[in-house]
């Protein structure tokens, strides 16, 4: 136990599809935490379901998540691994390797999306709340699942919170990645205005890959678009300063690539920990209107200042290319079943516009002005699409301010919906 929290594990054993109940069942690991001066009182539950896909909860330390000490002046929390993450049966390159062919795999894969997530927490919520419903907040893709709730089982819900993560309800793909690339430029844009030296660094870093063969501490080859995925940590409030002070660092006294540095970009750009975030990515805008197809890397062709030869050279950001499925270790063992659920063209509906626009259920969101990771016009066109709903608008913080606003932002967004601000 954390002498800051009092906790108890909780495992769920669920259908691997909630439509088959009688079939394949895997494991749902939650976290309970509480006050421990509370512990005993009976509190109202506030789920909280992470960003990704494919993130696990936070564990919780000593003031950390920075929202958690907010939560639990009023909150019995439970911090869920969503299927496939963490403690709850995980997906990882390991198992993925056992499927016996890349259809099997697909198959199984395509059971981690939304609609499974909240299945998964309505057969939870029954079983330690009874028919009590509880709130929820999700932070990111969060609020993706939120949404979701909100238009499959509103009943479990009485009231809602979102950070950075209201999704466009029709939104394609492709209509994801035509906003992503502007937002993601002019964020390394704004990288090398603050630090102007990290432009030549990663120009000097990048021809440097491109022709010699370096290879990282697994073995994988270290490419010049590999290093540019770097750039996926430019959205949060620390993103410049990581960067940057990794790029600081990235030569030694001979002039070569220094271990420290290939030994971080080996784990910023692995996806060992989370490989459902590189396969589900796409996957989760599918909603029946046509296969997703590798739409960031179909996009990118009507950005040229995204050429390898540009100058200066940009990152990228939160986009996953076929590429990275043959190259890097972590998600090679997924290639062939990547490919087959970009070719899928029936996915079902996550959301449900009819029953979303007669919501009753109190919704309170922030909207950061600048998200790097989720277009601040479709949030904002989404929140006028839902009833119930209150947003505030905001660029005080990065996408991350619900943690970084040390329970700032979660005060605020429960005031919202309780009509107090």
């Amino acid at each position: 136990m954390n002498p800051a929290y009092a906790t108890v594990d909780h495992t769920f054993t669920v259908p691997l599809d909630h439509r088959a109940p009688g079939g394949p069942t895997i494991e749902v690991f939650a976290r309970e935490v509480a006050d421990p001066s509370r512990a005993g009182e009976r509190l109202p539950w506030l789920l909280y379901l992470q960003g990704g896909p494919g993130g696990k909860s936070p564990r919780p330390t000593a003031g950390s998540p920075g929202w958690l000490p907010q939560a639990l002046k009023t909150h019995r929390v439970l911090l869920l691994d969503q299927r496939g993450t963490g403690r709850s049966t995980p997906v990882t390159a390991r198992s993925a390797a056992r499927f016996a062919s890349p259809d099997r795999l697909a198959a199984y894969l395509s059971h981690f999306r939304a609609d499974a997530i909240v299945a998964d927490a309505e057969l939870i919520r029954r079983t330690l709340c009874g028919e009590a419903p509880w709130e929820t907040l999700g932070q990111s893709y969060g609020g993706f699942i939120t949404l979701t709730y909100l238009s499959q089982a509103p009943a479990g819900l009485r009231a809602c919170y979102v950070a950075g993560g209201l999704p466009g309800l029709t939104a394609t793909a492709d209509d994801v990645y035509a906003r992503t690339y502007p937002r993601v430029r002019d964020r390394v844009l704004g990288l090398y205005a603050r630090y102007p030296e990290d432009a030549a660094r990663l120009r000097r870093i990048a021809d440097l890959l491109a022709s010699d063969d370096i290879r990282l501490p697994n073995g994988d080859r270290l490419t010049p678009h590999r290093l540019r995925t770097l750039g996926l940590a430019l959205g949060m409030g620390d993103g410049f300063e990581r960067v940057h002070w990794l790029l600081d660092e990235a030569f030694d006294a001979a002039g070569e690539l220094s271990d420290t540095f290939l030994h971080q970009v080996m784990s910023l750009t692995g996806f060992t920990g989370d490989p459902l975030f590189a396969v589900l990515q796409e996957s989760l805008y599918g909603q029946g209107e046509g296969p997703t197809g590798w739409a960031a890397s179909r996009a990118l062709a009507a950005f040229p200042e995204f050429a390898g030869d540009a100058d200066p050279l940009l990152l990228t950001g939160e986009m996953m290319y076929p590429w990275m499925f043959r190259e890097i270790a972590g998600l090679r063992p997924f290639a062939e079943a990547a490919e087959l659920l970009a070719a899928r063209s029936d996915w079902p509906p996550l959301y449900d516009p009819h029953r979303l626009a007669t919501n009753r259920v109190p919704l309170a969101a922030i909207v950061h002005h600048d998200d790097m990771y989720v277009d601040a016009g479709l949030s904002l066109r989404t929140a006028r699409e839902i009833g119930a709903t209150r947003v505030w608008v905001t660029n005080e913080w990065e996408h991350d301010g619900l943690s970084a606003s040390g329970g700032r932002v979660l005060a605020r967004l429960t005031d919202l919906a309780a009509g107090r601000a």
